[in-house]
């Protein structure tokens, strides 16, 4: 039998004792010590710090600024270091701009990221961050941070604004780059070209421990500094908009648009009323925003490309060229003879000047705006070419300007009336409504500003936009629009711009309160009337002529009267500042 050597027994027992204590070590640190360490862990791993960019700063066409980044502070919050949570929500809630409710769902949605940095709170005065750093010791949780916020030179709806990212956006474009802090575009240009603004986020990779300090274990290749975002010159002219601004009613909803038609970029686009987009790049508080949806004037309403409403009169040009071009009627024809309405069928459909204007061909019908002689020319119009036609001049169809939203109007057709009314509704009066721009149609104040540049433009179509150009470290991009001839001939064309000049420079024309010494303008005026039964919405659409057509406009007052006495003079004046700015 063999005998183990003592000294090799005694080896045996030291090494059984060691590795039981051992045991009992791992036993102790897993099952006594687990949560405590695992707590310590926690708070020692790798960290990626993300560095944003500068936003991208707009311009208008002169390159004077419209939004810009000015410094300040904001209030951040690391959930994994919050000691007393109530107490910490109680503490922002009586010193800063927010309350309990908002921060505890703050918290509540940063669960997975119990060691980042959250913001809560933007702009906020340099003397309470000079409070809360006499109370750091109290909340080691909070934090401030000098950075950038938005600054809007003036109220518009055009640029749009910034806001903090959402969760539903954070997890669509996390991907991309984007922190849960970003500020992003919500609306307008902000958001319409959030991917040239932005830029690109950089960041730095720690190692830290349990109490925040970097352990500096990490010595090359983590560290990216961010791109900042592209500057936007726009066509935007600030003085041109600024002046529109100032003469426009206040107690009216109001709409101008004025656009270059050799290039179809926007010069001025005011919607009235408007509102503060710097409330939004703050962070807005709840009272702040049920002021503003629950303004019976709808100041967030973008009447430019968001309102639409029955064109009127200036719609008449329209149902004219279609009449010429399907041959329907002739340029000298004159057709029934205007009493101050025509009947037709049952009904007799009055024209707005009662006394009538005997019989008239084409351009004095539309010199005069007489109702009666579109009435009768409707009756020769098939509905659905109509509609037809009137979408081909890209009237009630998106512009396709560079903004978010906007909406096509409306042309009903015979299905409609059929599917609305029962397949035995009668059309005849409905079409001769809309022959005169009432009734069922709807068009934007952009759509027509842009039919009436294509018209300057002899029958050229062009894309309207805001955007003129970046500026890029690397390169620049040019805004470059698309183009498309009306289905109108020349000689139609020019019949039209004959009338149109009439109309605004001939004794007795309804535009005649828009004319000019000095400055040939042409236009058509209209007056719209509304379901509510308050006034009807005055329209003045047209474009001025110097060497040749340069620029474009409408004019549109909600419920404020006739078109020729209300909004054509409001052109007159716009035009008139043009041109003074012209010869600076």
């Amino acid at each position: 039998m063999y005998n183990t050597p003592k000294t090799s027994r005694i080896s045996i027992f030291w090494i059984s004792c060691l590795f039981l204590l051992l045991l009992t070590s791992i036993f102790h640190l897993q099952i006594f010590k687990g949560d405590e360490y695992a707590a310590i862990s926690e708070k020692n791993f790798v960290r990626l710090k993300t560095i944003l960019p500068m936003r991208g700063e707009i311009f208008d066409r002169r390159y004077r600024p419209i939004a810009l980044n000015k410094p300040s502070f904001s209030l951040y919050i690391i959930p994994g270091q919050i000691k007393d949570r109530k107490k910490v929500s109680k503490f922002i809630d009586d010193y800063f701009r927010s309350s309990q409710v908002e921060i505890d769902e703050i918290i509540s949605n940063s669960k997975f990221r119990m060691f980042q940095e959250i913001l809560l709170i933007q702009n906020i005065p340099y003397e309470k961050v000079v409070f809360l750093s006499e109370h750091i010791n109290d909340f080691p949780s909070l934090t401030c941070k000098s950075e950038s916020i938005r600054n809007y030179i003036y109220n518009n709806h055009f640029v749009g604004y910034v806001g903090r990212i959402s969760e539903d956006e954070y997890e669509n474009l996390k991907k991309t780059g984007y922190s849960i802090n970003s500020i992003i575009g919500k609306t307008g240009l902000e958001k319409f070209y959030e991917s040239l603004l932005v830029g690109k986020s950089g960041y730095d990779i720690l190692q830290v421990d349990s109490s925040g300090r970097n352990l500096q274990f990490f010595k090359h290749n983590l560290h990216k500094d961010p791109v900042d975002g592209a500057d936007i010159i726009l066509t935007i002219d600030n003085e041109l908009q600024n002046f529109i601004n100032t003469i426009l009613p206040e107690d009216k909803n109001c709409a101008v648009v004025v656009c270059d038609t050799r290039t179809g970029g926007i010069l001025a686009y005011v919607s009235k009323p408007e509102f503060d987009p710097n409330l939004f790049a703050a962070g807005l508080s709840m009272e702040e925003w049920n002021n503003l949806i629950n303004d019976p004037r709808n100041p967030m309403l973008d009447r430019i490309i968001h309102g639409t409403y029955p064109p009127g009169s200036t719609y008449k040009p329209i149902v004219a060229t279609l009449g010429l071009e399907d041959s329907l009627i002739t340029p000298t024809e004159k057709l029934s003879e205007c009493t101050g309405g025509l009947q037709i069928g049952d009904r007799f459909f009055k024209c707005w000047h009662e006394e009538g204007h005997g019989r008239l061909e084409i351009i004095n019908a539309i010199k005069y705006s007489c109702d009666v002689f579109f009435y009768d020319l409707s009756t020769r119009i098939e509905l659905d070419r109509m509609k037809e036609f009137t979408c081909q001049n890209r009237l009630t169809v998106k512009t396709g300007i560079d903004l978010i939203g906007e909406r096509d109007g409306f042309f009903p057709d015979l299905k409609w009336y059929k599917e609305s009314f029962g397949k035995y509704a009668g059309i005849i009066g409905p079409k001769v409504n809309l022959a005169i721009g009432q009734g069922e149609i709807l068009c934007t104040p952009l759509q027509l500003c842009c039919y009436f540049a294509a018209i300057a433009n002899d029958g050229l179509w062009k894309q309207p936009h805001l955007m003129n150009r970046t500026i890029e470290e690397t390169c620049s991009k040019e805004f470059i629009p698309w183009e498309e001839n009306l289905p109108v001939s020349e000689k139609n064309i020019k019949l039209l711009q004959n009338a149109l000049l009439k109309a605004v420079n001939e004794r007795y024309g309804t535009g005649s309160a828009a004319r000019l010494n000095n400055i040939t303008i042409y236009g058509k005026t209209g007056s719209a009337e509304n379901h509510m039964g308050e006034e009807t919405h005055a329209w003045f659409a047209g474009y001025a002529v110097w060497e040749e057509p340069e620029i474009a406009f409408t004019v549109f007052l909600e419920n404020a009267g006739h078109g020729g006495s209300v909004a054509a003079p409001l052109a007159s004046r716009i035009v008139f500042f043009y041109d003074k700015m012209k010869r600076k």
